[in-house]
């Protein structure tokens, strides 16, 4: 009886120790200092300890409030909020007596980036370190970490801490991703077990689309340090600009059975515009690192499978502004606790290694201190000498669209780049480049090598593999036509970026015009619906009273609307105004070409378009054309979840959007009920690899050109960077256009630049009129692309359409709406929603 006792008691013992993960304080904090006991612990404000919940971002925002409230050491910001409306916070942490002439320290170590710093005396000033945490919303230790990394800071009593906040002023900001993250910690949290299950195939660690990766509109915040086009981003680069950082750590996670990856990333993937010391201080850097886990005895690698290239990334962004960016990755336990290769892997011990990894960061920099103001001084005056041998400058432009024009501008004042008016109009190469419509950036300013990372074009690359996009050229991204020029092109500088005016419309017209070129344009033609406005759309060019009108040019009746004459012109102008575009009054319908009152005027309809979202379907591009629609052009967009298709009532719909799709795509249940839908008049337009789900079941006919490989002379040890070499990752290629045909309305070159991150390549119909967007015999513009994969892009077409009963399936091979900032194709999606009819 004694031994079955002794059996049970231990087998209780067993369990209770692997069911319960929970720990004290004190197994993240350092033993060889005090604290003060003065200063809110975490589990005091949150009501648990640090890893036994994951923290809520609400709870999170009410502890660094309290610390603000209880420590001298730090301040607090609200700089803005989410598109949920959650705070977007930053502390400063440093010395009181920092604190006390924070405005003087800041205007000191600013003057390191400017003309003179040489003379910039170095030896007792700060360094400025930037700490952020889980811009992946489900990449959570690091925010956890935070926490307790924030109480050290505030309670940590000792003369060596008393170094590090004389020497430092630490930019800490606890949360990149506030929507992620408190979405996330939801669903750990409501699965969240008393006796933790490690099991791998607990709900717990498989989330619900889309997951807690991204913020409100399903974007990767990680990837808009540089467009700069979400909430959050805009925040934390205005704090970027305002101090100029030496460091900036970001911490992320990674696959279960990994281990903890710290910079820098592969050697040869680090892009050529970023010094060579940067590397070499980034490796410094990290004898911090190795010499902090291996005291900890946890496991950890560098310089394999992450890269530096993409300056978009938060990692990656401080390489082109004299600083060094780092990335940290933590083996992720999605949840509590989950059995992994390396045994059970806790989430306490995940926040352990992020806390351990942010205090290295912290004793490196103050050890490296001057190192690293030197080498911020020396790289803006190195950027100075090497523009100053360029006085050239760039001028980027659409004669026809001056919003789009006005986004790229937005970007360059936010990165603090310098831009001036076009003085004056000029022609060159065949485009026009208008005042009003254009703007110049003189090469030789601070932003230089920013500057030539925003525009360049690059095809030749060190190595063949890339962990995000080989390529950004920001005026391909905008449809915008760019050149080299001289200083003698610019005027007065911009220092109060704003709209360009629109004319209101003249009273008693005949009729209005308003062409589609502008960026706007969709936003105007949903307004001129919703106020019961009849709209036409030519479908031929013409001219009328001196201006020539393109293709897609909308025309609006001045009678027969259901207002009068004056409501009419006061609408017009009110959407005039907020649309940023012309609406122009004519006083006849004679033209020279098609007359007003021709059947080549297409009455356009109000459309009422779904989009497919749910199991199946990448929620990066659903997010992306949600955004599109809800943010910029303000159309009602409903999310139909591919679940419950067969249960909805679809016939309310004029269009349905599927975005690529993932695996095999939506069931076959779902294909047909789309498939009843088409026949019976609607459009369906899907995107990238729902093209092979369109094809497989019967909607619309696909010929995908392919080539068998063999690879010859590869090893088994070459065999993984062989494969990776014949993805495209992302890079820029040139189609031409028909521009009769109704996908292409609003656009004035015959060329443009198509982002594409697939392999997908669709055969040329044999009749060139059903080729409208066809790549070009020699397509790559910028970034990557295998020789075989060239050769096989060639010729190929990037859209196709064609009538399933009485309706229209459209496909597009790439994303026309990439990460917000591709400004230039969003009006392809808008042109396939407004006028399939006309297709």
């Amino acid at each position: 009886m004694r031994t079955i006792c002794l059996i049970l008691i231990s087998l209780f013992s067993f369990y209770s120790n692997a069911q319960d993960y929970r720990v004290s304080l004190d197994y993240y904090l350092p033993n060889d200092v005090t604290y003060d006991p003065q200063i809110p612990t975490p589990k005091s404000s949150l009501g648990h300890e640090v890893g036994d919940w994951h923290v809520t971002h609400d709870k999170l925002v009410a502890y660094m409030y309290a610390l603000d409230a209880a420590s001298d050491r730090i301040t607090i910001e609200d700089r803005g909020t989410t598109f949920e409306g959650r705070p977007l916070l930053l502390l400063t942490i440093t010395s009181p007596e920092n604190h006390s002439k924070i405005d003087a320290l800041q205007k000191q170590h600013l003057s390191l980036i400017e003309n003179g710093s040489g003379s910039v005396d170095i030896s007792t000033m700060p360094i400025v370190v930037y700490q952020g945490f889980s811009i992946h919303g489900n990449e959570p230790s690091g925010a956890n970490a935070g926490l307790a990394v924030a109480y050290y800071l505030a309670a940590a009593q000792d003369p060596k801490i008393d170094e590090l906040l004389k020497n430092t002023i630490i930019l800490f900001d606890p949360s990149f991703n506030p929507d992620g993250l408190q979405r996330f910690s939801t669903w750990a949290n409501i699965h969240r077990s008393n006796n933790t299950n490690p099991d791998p195939n607990d709900r717990e660690y498989s989330e619900v689309w889309p997951g807690g990766r991204t913020n409100h509109y399903w974007f990767d915040l990680n990837r808009d340090w540089m467009p700069a086009q979400l909430p959050e981003s805009r925040a934390r680069i205005v704090t970027f600009h305002n101090w100029y950082p030496n460091i900036l750590t970001d911490h992320h996670e990674m696959g279960t059975n990994s281990t903890f990856f710290f910079q820098p990333g592969v050697p040869s993937r680090t892009h050529p515009l970023t010094p060579k010391k940067n590397q070499e201080l980034t490796a410094a850097i990290g004898k911090f690192h190795a010499k902090a886990f291996d005291k900890l005895g946890s496991f950890y690698y560098t310089e394999e499978n992450f890269d530096d290239f993409y300056y978009g990334k938060g990692s990656t962004f401080p390489d082109i502004h004299g600083a060094v960016g780092i990335l940290f990755e933590q083996a992720s336990s999605r949840g509590h606790a989950q059995e992994s290769d390396n045994g059970i892997l806790t989430f306490p011990f995940t926040i352990r290694n992020q806390f351990t990894a942010a205090l290295s960061t912290l004793e490196a920099a103050v050890g490296m201190r001057q190192e690293m103001l030197n080498y911020q001084r020396d790289f803006y005056n190195n950027a100075r000498n090497e523009a100053a041998k360029d006085n050239g400058a760039i001028v980027f432009g659409d004669e026809k669209d001056a919003a789009k024009t006005y986004h790229l501008a937005e970007i360059l004042k936010r990165q603090k780049i310098k831009f001036h008016e076009l003085k004056e109009d000029y022609s060159s190469k065949g485009k026009n480049y208008k005042k009003g419509y254009a703007y110049v950036v003189p090469k030789n300013q601070r932003q230089n090598r920013l500057i030539n990372a925003m525009f360049e074009k690059r095809t030749q690359f060190e190595d063949s593999l890339f962990y995000d996009i080989s390529a950004w050229t920001f005026p391909l991204a905008f449809n915008l036509d760019y050149e080299e020029t001289t200083l003698g092109k610019a005027g007065t500088e911009v220092t109060d970026l704003t709209f360009k005016s629109s004319p209101p419309p003249i009273a008693n017209a005949y009729a209005y015009l308003m062409e589609w070129h502008e960026y706007y344009s969709p936003k105007a033609l949903n307004l001129l619906h919703q106020h019961n406005i009849r709209v036409k759309v030519a479908l031929q060019p013409f001219e009328l009273e001196g201006t020539k009108y393109d293709y897609g040019t909308l025309m609006i009746p001045a009678q027969n609307q259901e207002m009068d004459h004056k409501e009419l012109v006061g609408v017009l102008s009110s959407i005039a105004a907020s649309c940023h575009i012309t609406i122009k009054g004519v006083q006849s319908g004679l033209t020279a070409g098609i007359d007003l009152g021709s059947s080549q005027f297409s009455t356009l309809k109000p459309q009422k378009v779904a989009m497919l979202v749910g199991d199946g379907i990448n929620s990066y591009d659903a997010g992306e054309i949600w955004h599109l629609f809800d943010t910029r052009y303000n159309i009602l967009l409903t999310k139909l979840d591919v679940n419950d298709l067969s249960r909805m009532d679809l016939s309310s719909y004029t269009d349905i959007i599927v975005p690529d799709t993932r695996g095999a795509g939506p069931e076959k249940a779902a294909a047909e009920k789309l498939k009843d839908w088409t026949k019976a008049g609607g459009a369906l337009i899907a995107f990238k690899s729902s093209g092979k789900w369109l094809n497989s079941n019967e909607l619309l006919a696909l010929s995908f050109k392919t080539k068998k490989d063999t690879a010859q002379n590869i090893s088994f040890e070459q065999k993984v960077n062989y494969t990776g070499a014949q993805v495209i990752g992302g890079a820029i290629f040139e189609a031409k256009l028909d521009r009769s045909h109704p996908i292409n309305f609003g656009y004035k070159n015959d060329k443009i630049a198509l982002f594409r991150n697939t392999t997908l390549f669709v055969e040329a119909d044999k009749d060139s009129y059903n080729n409208p967007i066809q790549y070009t015999s020699s397509p790559l513009l910028s970034g990557y692309i295998s020789p075989k994969n060239l050769d096989l892009m060639k010729s190929t077409v990037a859209f196709k359409v064609e009538k399933l009963g009485k309706g229209k399936v459209i496909y597009f091979t790439d994303n026309t709406n990439f990460r917000a900032f591709w400004y230039g194709t969003n009006k392809l999606l808008m042109n396939a929603v407004f006028f399939g009819d006309e297709m």
